[in-house]
């Protein structure tokens, strides 16, 4: 069995939020929510200024503190090592957004995707409700909303229950990359097995030394950062699964 892992390379990462854009298409992610997302960093004094990002996402953490808070069992690991969360059996009490230390749960305080539902056109008289948008474009609540997403998790989410991000469960199951990992332009997003010592993540956390989050919490964390500035090259590659 194979146990997944993730490698951002920063120096590689120019913050463009590619990841973030291709997540919220890829799993239908409501607005105020972010299971893709980054830290921004300033650094300098106007006008010698410069950005550091460190990109953020659900750890999929060893020793999961989500996981042990949850008392019916919704938020659970799979055997692969990624953490998924079960809407289902979810009663959105929050214990796992409470413990989780990287803030990267969130609840669904109100109806997903409110916009469009809004029977209200922007221009009365001259433009469509975003309702009518919705309904000339045949979506079910969105104008685009993916299928795949159903596969494994309701396609959106209900109000009432936490949701994050799952490394694309639905899509690795069928030997496909995380769409973060496929969509970024830079190649900073490398994906594969860790407990393969040939895999493109062993052989990058093998060659330069990485960090994690938090990682003094004893969680294990299973995203991986490397270079914030090294002028060591190497094949640019996604991984594999």
């Amino acid at each position: 069995m194979p146990r997944y892992a993730m490698v951002i390379d920063l120096q590689r990462c120019v913050g463009c939020g590619g990841c973030s854009v291709a997540c919220r298409n890829e799993n239908n992610v409501p607005d105020g929510i972010y299971w893709s997302n980054k830290i921004t960093e300033t650094v300098g004094t106007f006008p010698d200024v410069r950005f550091h990002y460190i990109p953020t996402l659900c750890n999929h953490c060893e020793n999961a503190p989500c996981v042990r808070g949850c008392p019916t069992g919704a938020m659970h690991k799979l055997d692969n090592g990624i953490t998924m969360h079960d809407p289902d059996k979810c009663i959105g009490c929050k214990y796992c957004e409470f413990n989780c230390p990287y803030g990267v749960i969130y609840f669904n305080w109100r109806k997903p995707h409110p916009f469009w539902h809004d029977e209200r056109p922007l221009i009365k008289g001259g433009t469509m409700s975003a309702s009518e948008v919705t309904q000339k474009a045949g979506g079910k609540v969105l104008p685009y909303s993916n299928p795949d997403r159903e596969e494994t998790l309701p396609g959106i989410r209900p109000k009432g229950v936490v949701e994050k991000c799952t490394f694309c469960d639905h899509r690795v199951r069928k030997n496909l990359l995380p769409y973060c990992v496929g969509a970024c332009p830079a190649d900073a997003r490398i994906f594969g097995d860790i407990s393969d010592p040939k895999s493109e993540v062993s052989k990058l956390l093998g060659r330069f030394r990485p960090f994690r989050l938090r990682e003094h919490l004893g969680t294990n964390p299973q995203v991986y950062y490397i270079r914030g500035y090294n002028p060591a090259q190497y094949e640019p590659s996604k991984g594999g699964v």
